[in-house]
């Protein structure tokens, strides 16, 4: 028997704050102040601190000496170092996908990827973006390597707030998307090892651009 933790305050509080931050409704630099959100959300001040810590653990928010929480800075030099870093991990574990994948776990990867296409045409993004996130979280098991699942989960909510922020200024960036993803799967399933590093890195250029345009427009 398996048991399933339910979620803690903590992360449920930290959840909220990190859609804000993703959704644009709290900026760079913003301060996120303790004493209103425990006023806002009728909690006490334990939990907004460990959720602030977790925020912080997952690159949304910086908490410096005296002045507490702020929503983390998007520059275009972190960006860059950002999409490095995702393109490279992403690449690692794909080329671990295409190379243990067989008959028995590769539906999985066909399901999620058909979800991914039927969402694209769609008007809820953000249900696309979610879904992008959960054909690479389907991908872990297939990968095995714990430590490389844990990286990218630690990146993920700063990938989805650039991410989200593209989709803002590029409405139709989507229809890109679902051909990068349809061209990854085919490339994984084929065994094209070869090929991956070329599509993630033709790919994590052109969104990093994209982020790019998107900060200079919001500035």
């Amino acid at each position: 028997m398996s048991f399933v933790t339910p979620e803690s305050l903590a992360e449920q509080i930290a959840g909220h704050l990190a859609e804000r931050i993703i959704q644009g409704d709290l900026k760079s630099n913003e301060r996120i102040q303790e004493g209103r959100v425990v006023q806002e959300l009728e909690v006490s001040r334990g939990p907004v601190r460990e959720a602030l810590l977790l925020l912080e653990s997952r690159h949304l928010i910086t908490i410096l000496p005296r002045r507490g929480a702020i929503v983390t800075e998007l520059t275009p030099e972190r960006v860059r170092s950002l999409y490095d870093m995702y393109v490279t991990l992403l690449t690692m574990l794909a080329d671990l996908v295409a190379r243990n994948w067989n008959d028995n776990n590769k539906q999985v990867l066909l399901d999620q990827a058909m979800r991914l296409q039927e969402l694209a045409s769609s008007h809820d993004k953000n249900a696309f973006i979610l879904a992008g996130f959960e054909l690479m979280r389907k991908a872990f098991t297939i990968a095995n390597n714990d430590y490389l699942a844990q990286m990218l989960e630690d990146l993920q909510p700063a990938i989805h707030r650039t991410y989200a922020m593209s989709i803002r200024h590029s409405p139709d960036e989507t229809e890109l998307s679902r051909q990068f993803f349809s061209g990854l799967v085919t490339a994984v399933l084929s065994r094209d090892t070869d090929t991956l590093p070329k599509i993630f890195h033709s790919y994590g250029r052109h969104q990093c651009s994209l982020v790019l345009a998107a900060m200079q427009e919001e500035n």
